[in-house]
């Protein structure tokens, strides 16, 4: 076969030139200065937070299961195992053998997708047992572990726009490390410039993020100065230095309280001066930019306030949303059965071939609840009995618990030796 002509973009040196050749135009948010700044936005603004929590919640807790997919049933029982993952076809309720090892699919995919939407990346390295050390001589999973963003000095990147390995810089006795990618689980985000930064998914919300916390300021500052007042003296008839001084240090000392007070002279005046004319608040600005921030994560519903017809969207908004989510996480269930189920297995038989076993989710969408009605209506239309597929289906649509199988293994009915 030929080999690769082009090349998707030009070999990294280091950090700086990885910041030189982004399109990104603002040096606050070129790589890895942009990891201070978007640690500050998700921690610091509420809408913010609230944005993040509504794409990461939905994602985790959204049932995940190990889909069999022709692979052997031993090995997806202990890919299963491994991941802390039920295997597609078994109630979720149905305990799992908890394994000594520290993986664990949930909690890795709560990290893995906020640092994901965050920072537009996330790395982990994936540290497998020594067959040799295990209890059944078999090579486990044992920590996907992960590398904070702040901790990398470089992206090698390949011609082809391929990763070739991460550097994490010294720290105190911890020495730099290279890992290459063969040992790495990485994620990115709407990645169009091939440099494993990703974009973040508050990129586009960080200049509404900067003018809304200057409003924040303007109008505590506005609350302060215009809430009581101006206090404003007038001296009296021919004023010395010391009656001038005086005066205006009653009026910039003075505040409001209980035993709030001032004493003048018979021909002067001390009075507080309302604001005259229109006070503009910058709270309609405030707004507006919060549910610019909810737009970048086609967020909408989060900006309902109940005025005029806006909840007359709210099913189309939602539905693009749930639309917005499951992209993502399809994304990632697509990354992790590539570079982590595929390693595992490798791990565990050798065999590199496949069938491999596949991370799926079920369908992110809103959940409805049923009345009795409505269960009278789906039995009677013989539904719940029209197949298992279907049967599953409707029981995941609509929150319904697994049916109760019958004992089919023969086991006499204790009822009946009495």
């Amino acid at each position: 076969m030929p080999k690769e002509m082009g090349y998707a973009r030009p070999v990294s040196t280091g950090a700086a030139s990885v910041a030189r050749q982004s399109s990104e135009d603002n040096w606050d948010l070129r790589w890895p200065q942009s990891i201070r700044t978007y640690t500050k936005m998700s921690r610091e603004d509420s809408q913010v937070k609230s944005v993040l929590k509504a794409v990461i919640q939905p994602i985790s807790r959204t049932p995940w299961r190990l889909a069999p997919n022709g692979a052997d049933d031993e090995v997806t029982r202990i890919i299963a195992e491994d991941l802390n993952l039920v295997v597609q076809g078994e109630a979720l309720d149905d305990p799992i053998i908890r394994t000594p090892r520290r993986a664990s699919w949930n909690q890795h995919l709560r990290r893995a997708l906020k640092w994901q939407l965050v920072y537009g990346h996330a790395f982990f390295e994936l540290v497998f047992d020594d067959a040799s050390a295990t209890e059944d001589g078999l090579t486990h999973l044992r920590k996907i572990a992960p590398r904070h963003s702040d901790t990398i000095s470089k992206i090698n990147v390949a011609s082809d726009g391929g990763l070739e390995s991460i550097e994490q810089r010294s720290v105190g006795k911890l020495t730099s490390v290279t890992i290459p990618v063969d040992r790495l689980l990485a994620y990115r985000l709407d990645d169009d410039a091939d440099d494993w930064v990703g974009e973040s998914m508050l990129r586009a919300a960080y200049k509404h993020w900067r003018l809304k916390d200057q409003f924040l300021r303007l109008e505590a500052t506005v609350l302060d100065r215009n809430g009581m007042g101006v206090p404003v003296s007038k001296s009296g008839f021919e004023p010395t230095d010391e009656d001038m001084q005086r005066l205006e240090d009653i009026v910039t000392g003075l505040r409001s309280g209980d035993y709030a007070g001032a004493v003048v002279k018979n021909d002067e005046l001390l009075e507080i001066k309302g604001v005259s004319g229109q006070l503009v608040s910058p709270r309609e600005a405030i707004s507006y930019h919060d549910s610019q921030i909810a737009r970048t994560a086609l967020a909408h519903a989060l900006n309902l306030d109940g005025k005029g017809g806006s909840y007359a969207l709210a099913e189309v908004q939602m539905d693009l949303f749930f639309q917005s989510l499951n992209e993502i996480a399809g994304q990632m269930a697509e990354t992790a059965n590539q570079h982590l189920v595929r390693d595992m297995v490798f791990a565990l038989t050798g065999d590199s071939s496949g069938p491999f076993p596949r991370i799926v989710f079920d369908t992110i969408e809103a959940k409805k609840s049923l009345s009795p009605q409505d269960m009278a209506a789906l039995h009677n239309a013989y539904l719940l009995s029209d197949g298992p597929k279907t049967e599953a289906h409707i029981r995941r649509s609509y929150d319904l618990p697994a049916e109760d199988r019958p004992d089919l293994t023969g086991s006499p009915d204790p009822e009946e030796d009495t």
